[in-house]
């Protein structure tokens, strides 16, 4: 929060200060507020109970007031800003001033880079009981342990209600209060930092959440509507401020709140024809504070675009995004796992599919998709591009609770089979990723939940979620009530069965194979032109340099090739058993 005696100016409302302090004589803070509104006739701003008026300049409204909680009174309504920093009652609520004026201990942090690197994936709500930034913080040495080097966080924007996933959001720049707000979410990053550890955050671009979503009183902020809520208007009249919010949203969490990277949702989603993209926009400046700062800054996109333009350099043509993630290899992994084929899983049951797409990193190359019924993707020049471009993983967030019922792979896999996959994905030369549980066979689901107050919009999500999986073939009773706490609390992890059972021995091939694909750079080694795999039925032998990586998901034993064995999940030490990997230094 400002000190009083501080001026503060609020660029709608970038909540920092961006005029030098002065002493204003009063006991109190002294702002100047600022909004971005080119549609309303007036503006007023509300501070601390009081109205004033606000004068235009162009299409900026500006007003100097003291106090500290405010929103903006267009026709008689008060709004939060659309650039708040801190929402400690909700997303319907007044905003708060808020000052970046934190003590970081993370001075001598340098960043990292995403090559060789091992990514976590957790949702701060469920990653613990109390489900806070504090809280989670007692966990990070379990992911040191584990050989982590970035950890991804789940939306920790604002969203209406107080438990959900976080895509929801509707005010990009607030860290969402239960979770410990913007102080909160810094001690985390600090603590991250601390620990050698580097911190992705998950942001959403393409849609705002269906409640409390009140940029357009303010200004022609959307355009159109995507399958999850209204979109940004981010190439037609008034799209320069717009597209200026997106950037200054992600600069902000670089800047002010010392994360090293973002996880861009669903990108495929965002609507631009302007001749220089948005994300190429984003991914020049974000490439200009990388310089400023001194330290690695990553951009890794979700797209099911299947196009590897995203991660081409600028040079190249490219958009210059640092990674993507890759949904081809976790569909191939899953059929070969799970031997499921309804819905879009159906076309990666072709033979040779899983080695193609290890290989070749999209299954979907300009090939015929039956779920989209058209011709998707294109290849990837695997000679240029490197495979730590891309994300691979056999689950995560969406690929689980997605599902209906949220289970995870170990309600239907056996333990043998989920260490092959461990092995296909953390001996791959892509960026390996982990969702949160995976590490040990969690057995707690991880569901859709969401908690809005307003109970018209709460019944049509729940009615709208089980209607939408019962066209799948799933009862509507087999879908868990989105809306209930029970729902959240089945998705949080049991951390007592850790240390337990089997849960304890896919704990530790997980630490034994991420500390193998450190020590044997071979075995991180991005270079996709260097990297083949050999099918003989269900068993595959991933050549890594000197190294052989033999994982069999078939029903008999295959034989070891010459050399040292480094690993192994296989119960025969001279051959590789059924659902067991063995991964050897050749001889």
């Amino acid at each position: 929060m400002a000190r009083p005696g501080d001026l503060i100016t609020l660029q709608g409302a970038v909540a920092a200060a961006t005029a030098p302090p002065r002493v204003t004589g009063t006991s109190v803070c002294a702002v100047t507020f600022s909004v971005w509104a080119p549609t309303p006739e007036q503006v007023h701003v509300r501070v601390d109970g009081v109205d004033h008026e606000m004068k235009r300049d162009g299409d900026w409204w500006h007003s100097d007031a003291v106090g500290t909680d405010y929103a903006f009174v267009i026709d008689g309504k008060a709004y939060p800003d659309p650039r708040s920093l801190w929402q400690p009652n909700g997303v319907h609520e007044v905003s708060r001033v808020y000052r970046h004026e934190f003590e970081w201990t993370d001075g001598a942090w340098t960043g990292r880079a995403l090559p060789g690197g091992v990514i976590y994936e957790l949702h701060i709500g469920t990653f613990t009981p109390e489900g806070t930034f504090d809280a989670a913080i007692g966990k990070l040495d379990h992911l040191v342990d584990l050989g982590i080097t970035f950890v991804e966080v789940m939306p920790v924007n604002s969203f209406d209600g107080v438990e959900g996933w976080g895509y929801d959001g509707v005010l990009w720049g607030a860290v969402h209060e239960p979770y410990g707000g913007p102080d909160g979410f810094k001690r985390f990053v600090d603590a991250c930092h601390a620990r050698n550890l580097a911190v992705l955050l998950d942001v959403v671009y393409n849609h705002l959440g269906p409640s409390g979503a009140y940029l357009d009183k303010f200004g022609p902020y959307f355009a159109g509507r995507n399958d999850w809520g209204p979109g940004l208007n981010l190439d037609g009249p008034h799209s320069d401020e717009v597209r200026r919010y997106v950037i200054d949203n992600a600069l902000q969490w670089f800047g002010d709140f010392h994360v090293d990277g973002l996880r861009l949702d669903a990108v495929h989603a965002l609507a631009d024809r302007r001749a220089v993209h948005i994300l190429e926009e984003l991914a020049v400046e974000v490439d200009a504070l990388s310089a400023k700062l001194n330290r690695p800054l990553s951009l890794i996109a979700e797209s099911d675009l299947n196009d590897a333009k995203l991660v081409t350099a600028r040079e190249g043509g490219g958009y210059g995004l640092h990674a993507q993630w890759s949904d081809d290899l976790h569909h191939c992994l899953h059929v070969a796992l799970t031997g499921e084929t309804f819905g879009y899983y159906e076309d990666f049951a072709a033979p040779g599919a899983l080695k193609n797409t290890l290989e070749k990193v999209f299954f979907h190359a300009g090939t015929w998709s039956s779920f989209r019924e058209k011709h998707h993707g294109k290849p990837v020049d695997t000679a240029l591009i490197p495979g730590h471009r891309f994300l691979a993983y056999t689950q995560n967030h969406d690929q689980i609770g997605n599902r209906a019922t949220g289970d995870r792979l170990p309600a239907t896999v056996p333990t043998g089979k989920l260490l092959c996959a461990a092995a296909f994905v953390l001996c791959s030369p892509y960026t390996p990723m982990i969702f949160m549980g995976e590490e040990w066979a969690a057995s707690t689901p991880w569901q859709f939940f969401a908690s809005f107050p307003d109970p018209q919009l709460a019944e049509a999500v729940r009615t709208g979620r089980r209607r939408e999986f019962a066209r799948h073939g799933w009862g509507e009773s087999d879908v868990p009530d989105p809306m209930s706490p029970h729902t959240v609390a089945n998705s949080r992890l049991r951390w007592d069965e850790a240390r337990t059972g089997d849960h304890a021995k896919v704990l530790e091939t997980y630490k034994a194979l991420i500390a193998l694909r450190r020590s044997r750079p071979e075995l991180a080694d991005p270079r996709l032109d260097r990297f083949a795999v050999e099918q003989d039925g269900l068993c595959f032998v991933l050549h890594r340099g000197t190294t052989r990586v033999v994982v069999n998901l078939g029903t008999t034993p295959v034989p070891l090739p010459h050399g040292e064995v480094l690993l192994t999940s296989s119960a025969n030490p001279s051959s590789v058993s059924p659902e067991s990997f063995a991964v050897v230094a050749l001889t």
